[in-house]
């Protein structure tokens, strides 16, 4: 059964170690993710969103084999040439790929089969490896470790979705909650304004959608201490929030009423108490957490009900900038957010009197922010240029990561972006006002 522990005694922290290490390190953490479920529960696709827990490892193998194995490794023996068709995503450049929305129905190759094929990956990654690699292929591989670690999220998040559509509502793992105690108030962190730098800056790794630095412009605002409660969204329900069309946007009042929506995704109500599937079982919402599994819609929907409105992606980052990375990410093996445990986590410094919770870690946190380029912004050319370049329409920026996210994984500079209704993510609400 995975767990923190196992990651923490088992596996190098990524970025500490040699480059093998670190690769190692993260192909472990897949596997470690993987080992509660059984091989049923690895071939279901729910959704054609979501993905088979074997198409996940398996894919992420096909990157390192498709763009460092194949091109530096001389003499490379690939375990099946068809696999550069049947596990490729969505790169158009390389001749196309299977239809996304039926990876569970292809019961061949089995489970063992890719097991047996991370482990010809795997050892031929060492050879390539160990012998050392120039600077651009060393930076091929970084980018092969930060795209898995993106899928170990995508594996818990896809395996909740569909261990959740199981009428017997399966747990991931038997483990207890974690306490919850009652939250602490939300103050509001003020800023002044004025021309600000974002965007990557700095000599580690980050995906090209972060950058080019550059200067923007911003008014005066305040943000929320921490994020929206689940105890505070259901005042929000209570007050007729999902049956209110002034509170809405237009396309979110549409899928209210297409898709039934009247709580966050995953709750249910029973006798009067709303409950919620986690990926230990079914459970009472606690108030005190986070509120999670609500759509872009629903947080600004929330907003406009509190009087306040999202936060844009820059105006969380020069906040979020100033703050260590740290919090209920993946290695705490929660799994689930987790409510702010003590008024001393609210104590400021000197320079924020009022220090910023839950900045990373427990949800992703929408944005008022469409997905788009920032300025100067050029793919790379080649295949890789269609990884992050090609998604810029019609989605909104997330920041902060989850409690799925790996602490490694994530910066203040980070750029995630969804489609405005998804709520299968592990998605929640900051507050921010003018």
């Amino acid at each position: 059964m995975w767990s923190a522990s196992a990651v923490d005694q088992h596996t190098p922290e990524p970025g500490v170690g040699s480059l093998a290490e670190d690769y190692l390190s993260v192909r472990h953490t897949t596997e470690q993710i993987c080992n509660p479920l059984t091989a049923e529960d690895q071939m279901v696709q729910s959704m054609p969103d979501a993905s088979p827990s074997k198409w996940h490892q398996a894919h992420t193998s096909w990157f390192f084999e498709t763009f460092i194995l194949r091109p530096f490794l001389k003499n490379y023996r690939p375990t099946d040439d068809r696999y550069t068709f049947f596990f490729n995503s969505y790169y158009k450049q390389l001749g196309g790929h299977p239809v996304r929305a039926q990876r569970g129905l292809w019961s061949r190759p089995t489970l063992d089969e890719v097991r047996r094929y991370r482990q010809h990956v795997d050892e031929n990654m060492m050879k390539l490896l160990e012998a050392g690699v120039p600077d651009d292929v060393a930076a091929l591989v970084v980018l092969g470790m930060n795209h898995e670690q993106q899928h170990q999220e995508l594996i818990v998040t896809d395996i909740k979705h569909a261990l959740w559509t199981n009428p017997l509502k399966p747990a991931y793992r038997e483990r207890a909650a974690a306490y919850s105690g009652d939250a602490v108030p939300l103050k509001w962190i003020e800023h002044n304004g004025g021309e600000s730098l974002v965007g990557y800056s700095g000599d580690g790794f980050s995906f090209d959608n972060e950058g080019p630095r550059h200067r923007v412009l911003l008014h005066r605002f305040g943000i929320a201490s921490r994020l929206i409660t689940n105890g505070e969204y259901v005042e929000f329900m209570r007050d007729g929030g999902y049956s209110r069309p002034e509170l809405w946007l237009s396309d979110g009042w549409d899928a209210v009423g297409v898709n039934g929506w009247r709580a966050p995704f995953y709750w249910v109500e029973r006798d009067g108490e709303w409950r919620v599937y986690t990926l230990n079982g079914e459970r009472a919402v606690h108030p005190s957490e986070p509120v999670c599994h609500v759509s872009f819609y629903e947080a600004d929907a929330y907003a406009r009900w509190a009087g306040t409105r999202l936060p844009t992606e820059f105006e969380w980052e020069v906040i979020a900038a100033r703050a260590p990375v740290g919090g209920n990410l993946l290695e705490s093996g929660q799994l689930h957010p987790s409510s702010v445990r003590s008024p001393a986590e609210a104590r400021g410094t000197p320079e924020l009197p009022i220090q910023p919770m839950q900045l990373f870690g427990d949800v992703w946190e929408w944005t008022a922010s469409p997905y788009i380029a920032y300025p100067g912004f050029h793919p790379a050319t080649g295949v890789l240029g269609e990884y992050n370049g090609k998604f810029m329409c019609n989605q909104m920026v997330l920041r902060g990561g989850s409690c799925t996210t790996p602490t490694s994984h994530i910066r203040a500079t980070y750029r995630n972006f969804f489609p405005p209704h998804v709520r299968w993510q592990f998605s929640g609400i900051r507050l921010a006002h003018d």
